[in-house]
């Protein structure tokens, strides 16, 4: 009877309203977002593709959706602040509608820079999103299982990741083989979906009504720090440069990933096939035509599948790890595996490609709530900046493109090499701080 009655209380008020149908709107929008991402590893590779560009230009995909969280971010604080949160979604939804629909524009055009302009309005509107989300999910329900409403939702988001290059390469990569087909007529159906179901979920929002965040004072009188003393915290400043890296890397190996795969396996569309006619008409639907399609299954399932399962996981793993031990050991494994990348290694390479997703999972969380620990009252500040640190994902594609555009797509993995390299660094002083305070204690 106990179990029933907290279930119940999951997703209701202190008063027994239901907060069921806002909370499956709100999860909807980590599905979106995390929709939205995974598309972007399959356009890479497309331009590239359709208008012979450079590795390096083909980066400036993720760089117009990165600088645009960067550039978004105080703007999207301010709208909720001024507007509300409820006003500042569906101002989000709508941008991210807008920058979906702008493709069809866009596409006549035939050029590759104005679609650049359509992902950063995208990136828009997914700044305001994220910036809502997880503090909706908060309030809509007991703070007891406030932690456990976050954790499901962010479920979809890794749901997201995976059904992004999933679709995107079947819908994608598949239509360039159409006969007759226009080079960008593929990448219409695919955001022209997108536009309108954002557009039904921003309808949908408007006509719900969702309970108004309240923002509570968290910094007492005298208790207002000026935020130079976040600069002169060493451990901190690390904490934000190992976020930042962090983003960077994840960006350049999904920016890369098909890339890589299709040079180092050029006949990777066989055994792919061979392993989709074992599951039947699912499989059929999923059978790759071509080596990017292939490419892109392997994404999705492999590299992303894992990386789901390990967020999942991470919440378990960390309840008897310490964050600074699981954080170290994951980044020094992905160092390894990054290393067999580096060497080109063929299947064992590839192996260790879609492997090191499953190691990255627990370290954006993780390094944010070790770079925040001990902060006080400039917790709040120190969220920001880490926040901000997802810029990082703007910077490393372009670099690694021009690596290996002189030296071969291997090469350029040395960057999310370098970049796992410190993270291990960071865990390891992590655990040693650690160390000192419960000497103190």
């Amino acid at each position: 009877m106990t179990n029933n009655r907290k279930k119940a209380a999951f997703l209701r008020s202190s008063d027994g309203t239901s907060y069921l149908i806002p909370f499956i709107l709100v999860t909807s929008l980590f599905l979106l977002w995390g929709f939205a991402h995974g598309l972007l590893d399959v356009l890479n590779k497309h331009f590239q593709n359709i208008l012979h560009i450079s590795k390096a230009q083909s980066g400036f995909v993720q760089f117009s959706l990165y600088i645009g969280y960067l550039i978004m971010a105080v703007p999207a604080g301010l709208i909720m602040k001024r507007f509300g949160y409820k006003r500042g979604i569906i101002f989000g939804l709508c941008l991210f509608a807008t920058g979906a629909f702008l493709f069809y524009p866009v596409a006549r055009l035939g050029s590759f820079w104005p679609f650049l302009i359509a992902l950063f309005v995208i990136a828009c509107g997914l700044t305001c999103l994220e910036t809502a989300a997880n503090p909706y999910t908060t309030v809509l329900g007991p703070k007891e299982s406030a932690s456990q409403r976050i954790n499901f939702a962010q479920s979809f988001n890794g749901l997201g990741w995976i059904l992004g290059p999933l679709i995107g390469g079947l819908l994608i990569f598949g239509a360039a083989d159409v006969e007759g087909a226009g080079k960008f007529d593929s990448l219409l159906t695919p955001y022209m979906i997108i536009g309108s179901v954002v557009l039904l979920v921003a309808v949908a929002f408007f006509f719900t009504n969702l309970p108004e965040i309240k923002e509570q004072p968290t910094e007492v009188a005298g208790e207002n720090p000026p935020i130079r003393l976040l600069f002169k915290n060493r451990f901190f400043m690390l904490a934000v440069l190992a976020q930042f890296l962090y983003v960077a890397a994840q960006t350049g190996v999904n920016s890369f990933f098909i890339n890589y795969v299709t040079e180092e396996l050029p006949n990777i569309q066989n055994p792919v096939v061979h392993i989709m006619q074992n599951f039947g008409s699912f499989g059929q639907v999923f059978m790759p035509k071509n080596p990017e399609q292939a490419a892109s299954l392997i994404l999705a399932f492999g590299g992303m599948g894992l990386f789901w399962i390990g967020r999942l996981s991470g919440s378990w793993l960390l309840s008897m790890v310490a964050p600074g031990k699981l954080l170290s050991t994951y980044a020094l494994i992905n160092t390894g595996l990054i290393l067999l990348v580096v060497l080109g290694l063929g299947t064992i390479s590839v192996i260790a490609l879609f492997s090191c997703y499953f190691f990255m999972s627990i370290m954006f969380p993780t390094i944010f709530a070790i770079g925040i620990r001990d902060l006080g009252t400039l917790t709040k500040k120190g969220s920001s900046f880490l926040v901000m640190a997802v810029a990082g994902g703007a910077f490393c594609p372009p670099l690694m493109g021009a690596i290996a555009d002189y030296t071969g797509m291997a090469t350029g993995f040395l960057i999310p090499l370098v970049c796992f390299a410190f993270i291990f660094y960071f865990g390891l002083i992590s655990i040693r701080k650690q160390s000192i305070q419960n000497i103190k204690i």
